[in-house]
């Protein structure tokens, strides 16, 4: 097999064209594919590594003295293969097929950069966008990220109930001010150390509004569901330990673990709900009451969930579906009903009463299911975590790291003068600036780029940079985010000069697009759209267009057995007619769409699966298909010919195209200079060529 594939996996675009098949940028990008397919048939890809990084590096080949190197013809080839063992290697025949095709290849790669496809907007656009999607999984903030997905998951299949006190900042508070709060948490963890309640300390000082139904007590909850620096602190404690005063955007917690448990998944559950009116006894006496003669009613054999429930539940939303609720998870829900609901454990089982702020409630368990795979979960995950508190936590740990990979450094003392022309007169600031001679001065460097004054003014008039309604000034949140994009720029020329698996993708990806639009212009559209060259290569191929011998016929291929008999008779001395198809159509199927098929048409009688079975001197056949009944009617026979141009034009396009693909190679071996390194072509081939 050759581990390249061949050209001809194109034709198939012309053949949609050629129909009116839609041409959209989607079947674009597959065809981007298919032609990287014509250098490898699996998307694994498998750099072998040069034997000694200290050799002097050598060309395989060069075209126009432009060099190509062993290991970029070694990394396409060796997509679908590691070489290791004699059975996953090449023939000789097939690796010289595979360089034949590698050097067209690069041929035509260099032909579109000679007509100047690679400098065209479109191109620029397109290659930008896929270099967007192939560097992320190279980027530090990928793994990072990845980290932070896993140990999200990691946490959700555990569930943990804490409670907490929250002492939040006074308005405009001062240093002092955040100073005396964090003292007061201390203190608050300290008299919980020593055995005070720790509940009722949440009574007396916790700023959390819902302290005075819960005394503090979050419940269950698990990842996701809490600010992160909580959840991270709560995650971090054993049963019965109290945190350090944890900072978040509310202000200081003070956290004690009372719980922790596998996450049981999601239930379904259907509800009766009774609403009561808050603060009158009398109400409550009747409510509960009538509950209770409800929950009886639901104990008799007899009852019907559904049906009691459309008669007595308050719950307009629900009770004429059986008081089906959504999915819900522990902390999806408040205590008093996730209690009741996660304490069932057989499917249809009844709760007894269950009051909550709501009223009273009695629940049925209807379904369960564990926390979905990883797999299941991993977009979600990595749209929450997108959303809160840790995407700029991973991105400070990005620029954290990129700082120290590229030896940043600042000037810090230009950074504070242009601070200060800037948060003083934003609008007066850039001709400040140039009238103190500093566009042109570093602010800082790395061991790949470096920045000037310019190239923050040009950034933050480019990009639009918008001052922030927080406390953050327009300099500072602008010049971070103008050092966050200077880095990552970094890293990108960084990957692309030295990660060799990142270099030979980008290449890839690069050469295909050219090689698909020198293909699209010289190939595709000219084949389709040149109908006197089209003309001409039937008119001088004519014996590629034959039709063996056909006949006319109608093919009734039978679907119920019992109207054989009907259709046999129905049948039985016909002779082929236009109208025959017709009056079967209106005897049988009117009244009986399934009684069988048919197919009436001109057809090739060489290898048909039923006409070349049948005796052609008949009129009239039946014979025994898939073990189905088959009749045939026989119309004219039409010997062998040469088909017509308008019925091959299609097949003619495709040759043609393979026609001008041909003529373009051989051109293009004519007009550049190849030259063949045989020695590193022997060393390839002694590494892939099995012995």
């Amino acid at each position: 097999m050759c581990a390249f594939g061949h050209y001809s996996s194109y034709k198939f675009v012309t053949l949609q064209l050629e129909f009116g098949m839609p041409y959209h940028m989607n079947q674009k990008y597959f065809w981007y594919s298919i032609l990287f397919l014509a250098f490898s048939c699996s998307p694994r890809a498998t750099v072998i590594k040069e034997e000694s990084q200290e050799e002097k590096r050598q060309a395989l080949l060069s075209i126009e003295g432009e060099e190509i190197y062993p290991e970029e013809f070694l990394y396409l080839l060796s997509k679908n293969r590691e070489f290791q063992n004699n059975d996953e290697k090449l023939s000789q025949a097939e690796f010289e097929e595979n360089f034949d095709l590698f050097v067209n290849y690069k041929l035509k790669v260099k032909e579109a950069e000679k007509i100047g496809l690679d400098t065209l907007e479109d191109f620029r656009k397109e290659f930008d966008m896929f270099k967007q999607d192939l560097i992320k999984p190279y980027l530090i903030q990928n793994s990072l990220q990845e980290g932070e997905l896993q140990k999200a998951y990691s946490r959700m299949n555990e569930t943990i109930k804490a409670s907490h006190i929250l002492l939040q900042f006074p308005a405009n508070a001062s240093r002092d001010d955040s100073v005396a709060v964090f003292r007061m948490a201390l203190k608050l963890k300290e008299d919980a150390e020593k055995g005070a309640d720790f509940n009722q300390l949440a009574q007396e000082h916790s700023d959390d509004p819902s302290v005075k139904d819960n005394g503090g007590s979050l419940g269950y909850f698990t990842a996701l569901q809490m600010v992160y620096q909580f959840e991270d602190a709560a995650y971090a404690l054993n049963v019965g330990e109290i945190s350090d005063p944890v900072l978040t955007n509310f202000g200081y917690h003070i956290i004690k673990m009372e719980d922790r448990k596998p996450n049981p998944g999601e239930i379904r559950v259907s509800h009766i709900l009774l609403r009561n009116q808050q603060g009158d006894p009398v109400s409550e006496e009747r409510i509960l009451r009538k509950i209770g003669d409800i929950y009886t009613e639901l104990q008799k054999p007899e009852s019907v969930w559904e049906e009691v429930c459309e008669v007595y539940s308050e719950d307009l939303g629900s009770k004429n579906s059986g008081g089906k609720l959504p999915w819900i998870s522990l902390g999806s829900v408040i205590p008093e009903f996730e209690r009741a609901a996660f304490g069932l454990s057989e499917i249809g089982e009844i709760s007894s009463p269950v009051k909550t702020p709501y009223g009273y409630h009695i629940i049925r368990l209807e379904d369960r299911k564990p926390i979905p795979s990883f797999e299941e979960m991993e977009a979600q995950i990595k749209s929450r975590i997108l959303r809160d508190s840790r995407s700029s936590m991973i991105q400070s740990q990005v620029t954290a790291i990129q700082k120290s990979r590229y030896d940043f450094v600042e000037n810090s003392p230009l950074i504070s003068e242009v601070k200060t022309i800037i948060d003083t007169d934003k609008e007066k600031a850039k001709d400040k600036i140039k009238e103190a001679n500093l566009l042109d001065s570093l602010l800082f460097l790395t061991n790949i780029n470096s920045k000037t004054v310019e190239d923050y003014l040009n950034f933050i008039s480019s990009n639009g940079v918008r001052e922030k309604s927080n406390s953050v000034s327009f300099f500072d949140a602008s010049f971070d985010k103008f050092v966050e994009v200077s880095l990552n720029q970094a890293e990108e020329k960084d990957l692309a000069a030295n990660n060799e698996e990142y270099k030979m993708l980008l290449q890839e990806y690069r050469d295909g697009i050219l090689l698909f639009s020198l293909m699209n212009e010289k190939v595709w559209q000219k084949a389709l759209q040149d109908e006197e060259g089209q003309l001409q290569f039937y008119e001088d191929h004519k014996d590629r267009y034959q039709w063996k011998q056909r006949v006319e016929a109608i093919i009734i291929n039978m679907g119920q057995e019992e109207s054989t008999p009907s259709v046999r008779k129905f049948l039985t001395g016909k002779v082929y007619k236009k109208d025959l198809a017709d009056r079967l159509e209106n005897t049988f199927l009117l009244d009986n769409p399934l009684a069988f098929t048919m197919d009436e048409n001109t057809f090739e009688v060489e290898g048909h699966p039923i006409l070349s079975k049948v005796d052609l001197s008949k009129d009239f056949n039946e014979l025994k298909h898939n073990n189905k009944t088959s009749f045939v009617v026989i119309g004219q026979k039409i010997p062998e010919g040469i088909k017509k141009f308008e019925e091959t034009r299609g097949k003619v396009i495709q040759d043609y195209q393979e026609y001008l693909d041909k003529q373009m190679i051989a051109s293009l071996k004519d007009g550049y200079l190849i030259q063949i390194n045989e020695d590193e072509k022997k060393k390839i081939s002694e590494r892939v060529v099995a012995d």
